[in-house]
Order: structure tokens, then sequence, then C-alpha cells
């Protein structure tokens, strides 16, 4: 079994690939790289056969999402460790070996990521992930680096080793006998989210997620769907619905899940007010129509989580309100969070 798999999930991202593959390929000496296809209707298989041709391609048919596709092309990939990694991600020289060293010496965690700067600004945190991903009380995720749209600059204040809540699925390091004993990223979520998901369950089982700061990669973001974009609100406020039903105890969902959607619809209120965006509003009030409509399809996952959990109390999980905080309290950083 080799040791490393970099697995690019694609879709639409030609040129993405032919920008940012080559440093992956220059960089990775310790990894077989792979890119998963997900159904792209470019010229991206096209460009990968005929300039990448030492690069493994595994073409899939239906492009269920980020999860889904991911699911379906680390079955195909024998490795001791995956690292899922974005095509808009721009990596450095040494940006795998100090998170393989750290994963072989330490067997209780699971996942780990790198810290994650603007491509586009190249001093400053990038949204996604940050130096590390946490969630507050009622499931609303924040990073060290980034609390919802406020962005730290990198001045070296995070090039620690960390524990934290969540990897960010931008570039994820991931042991694959943990990836595949849990079932994986869920289907249900199509994309956002499913790796905060999939972090929660690697912490109720037990093992535990870290941030290495050694390690750095630059990533564009939005490459997909960019901030702002209803289809990506949705996808956000639904999968924070579904990510507090899987994962939360019934003694404490039960009065968690109205409080977060009481939030979500003061965030739905201010999209059509203050943001004049009501395609955004119209957006939350879809995520919350087709959570509850979809309740059923979730019953099956929630039951596998809290099968597998054996950690009575997620520890790092923020227990106040990051919503509070941050809009309120107008604590923008994540040092000024009561933590």
């Amino acid at each position: 079994m080799q040791k490393l798999a970099i697995v690019i999930l694609n879709y639409n991202g030609k040129d993405f690939l032919q920008k940012f593959l080559p440093s992956v390929l220059s960089n990775s000496p310790e990894g077989s790289v792979i890119v998963a296809d997900n159904a792209s209707t470019d010229q991206s298989v096209s460009l990968l056969k005929k300039g990448f041709p030492q690069v493994r391609l595994i073409e899939i048919k239906v492009n269920g999402g980020y999860s889904a596709g991911y699911n379906e092309a680390l079955r195909q990939i024998e490795a001791e460790y995956y690292v899922l990694l974005n095509s808009d991600v721009e990596v450095t020289p040494n940006w795998t070996e100090p998170i393989v060293q750290f994963l072989d010496k330490n067997p209780q965690v699971a996942a780990c990521q790198p810290k994650i700067l603007s491509w586009n600004r190249k001093d400053e945190f990038e949204y996604a992930g940050a130096a590390g991903g946490f969630i507050d009380s009622l499931g609303y995720p924040f990073c060290r680096g980034r609390v919802f749209q406020t962005l730290e600059k990198d001045l070296h204040q995070y090039d620690d080793v960390q524990q934290i809540f969540w990897a960010t699925g931008a570039c994820l390091f991931i042991r694959s006998s943990i990836f595949h004993n849990l079932g994986g990223l869920d289907d249900d979520f199509f994309a956002h989210m499913e790796e905060i998901d999939l972090c929660w369950r690697i912490n109720s089982a037990g093992y535990k997620v870290f941030y290495i700061g050694e390690s750095t990669v630059f990533h564009v973001g939005g490459g997909t769907l960019k901030q702002g974009n209803p289809r990506k609100t949705y996808l956000n406020f639904r999968n924070g619905l579904t990510l507090l039903y899987k994962n939360l105890p019934w003694t404490k969902l039960l009065w968690k899940l109205p409080i977060r959607i009481f939030l979500d619809l003061i965030a739905a209120l201010k999209f059509l007010l203050s943001d004049r965006s009501p395609k955004n509003a119209a957006a939350v009030l879809k995520a919350h129509k087709d959570f509850f409509t979809n309740l059923n399809t979730y019953k099956s996952g929630r039951k596998q989580a809290l099968k597998q959990r054996v950690v009575k109390k997620d520890k790092k999980i923020y227990s106040g309100s990051i919503v509070l905080d941050y809009f309120l309290r107008r604590r923008k950083t994540f040092s000024k969070v009561n933590f």
C-alpha cells in the first residue's frame, strides 16, 4: 500500500488544473497524484489525458457533489493517508512532510490541515479553513484567522500545532482506515460542511483533528460557487441544520435546533433588508423547507453517527454563541472569542 494519495476532485476546473496541478506535481514527491473528474462538461478530461499523462485519472459518470464524488473515488484508491485537495489550491515546497510525519507519530490523530492562505492576497487567511476550524454550540462554524466575513492577516500568530474541531475540505489529510470505518463523507450534504460533519464524527469516535502551521497552501476559493451565490447559501443553511440533526443527542437537539432556526430566519431577514439580496433570503427559507421535507432521509446518518459515538462531551465545541459574539459583542477575531 502506498503512503500518500493526493486526490483532486475536479468539476469543470480545466483552468485551475492547468494553473495549479504543476505545483502539486513538483512539490509532492512523497505522494501519488490522482484527479477524480466529477462528470465535467468542459475540456478537463482531455487536458489531463494529453497534458498530464503521469496523473492517474478516475472518471466519475454522474456528478453527485463533493461528498459522493470523493466517496466513489476513494473507494478505488489504496493508501495509508489521503489528501482531499481542491483544484484551486497552489501548494508549496514541503507542504506534505510535516503533516505526514505528525500523523506517523500520533496514531490517535485522524485528520489534519495546513495553514490556508488566500491565493489572491497571500498575506491573508482564506475563508475556507484558515488556521483550523471550530463550531459553536449551535453549529455555526468559524476558524482561527476567520470569523464570519472577517479575515485576519497572517502575522505568524498561527504558526503552531493545535488541536482543532474540524479541518477544511479544501486541503484535508486523513487516515484512510478511519475515513472508511466512519463511512466517509455523507452524500446527503452534496457540498459544503460535509467535512465538518466528518470531523464531528471523528471527534465523537475518540480521535483527534489537528492544524499543522508548518505547512502552507494558497487557496483561490469559490471555484465552483462564489461567496454570496444563492446556491451556496442554500447548501450552507440546509447542511447547517443537517449537521446538528445528525450529531447532537436528543437532549440537546430539542432545544438547540429551534434557536438555530430562529437565528437563521434573522439571517434571511438581513439578506432581504440590509444586503438587498432577496435570492439569498429565499435560499435560506428553501433550505429550511427542504431540511424538514427530507428529514426521514437523514435518520440513518444520525443513527450511525450516534452509534459510533464514544465521547460523551465534545470538548472542542465552543459553548458560547459565535453569532452573538460577532454581531452584538463585536468580537471580530478568534483571539477575542472567550474560548
